[in-house]
């Protein structure tokens, strides 16, 4: 299932990450095990936000896709199921 991870990433512990120079190194293996469809990055009411679109293949994975940010980077984080324009298409043709 396609899922949206938003991470909102807790700003001392985020800082903490930076300086000590692991956070490309922390990044790069998030985004290796998850392999996203796209990721983006941007500020979120002043906190540091990740947007991860990826496969979510069994439920089983949450703890292994959440812990990352929860250990490393204090992040708050929700996953949420989304579809892209192919999937809401498949979607509304079950509606007939």
């Amino acid at each position: 299932m396609r899922v949206l991870l938003k991470a909102s990433m807790n700003t001392e512990k985020a800082n903490d990450v930076i300086r000590s120079g692991k956070m490309p190194q922390l990044m790069e293996e998030i985004l290796g095990n998850l392999k996203p469809e796209a990721a983006y990055f941007t500020l979120d009411h002043g906190v540091r936000t990740a947007y991860l679109f990826f496969d979510l293949q069994d439920s089983s994975q949450m703890p292994s896709v959440g812990e990352p940010f929860f250990l490393d980077l204090g992040a708050e984080i929700d996953l949420t199921p989304v579809m892209n324009g192919e999937d809401l298409q498949k979607g509304l043709s079950q509606l007939r």
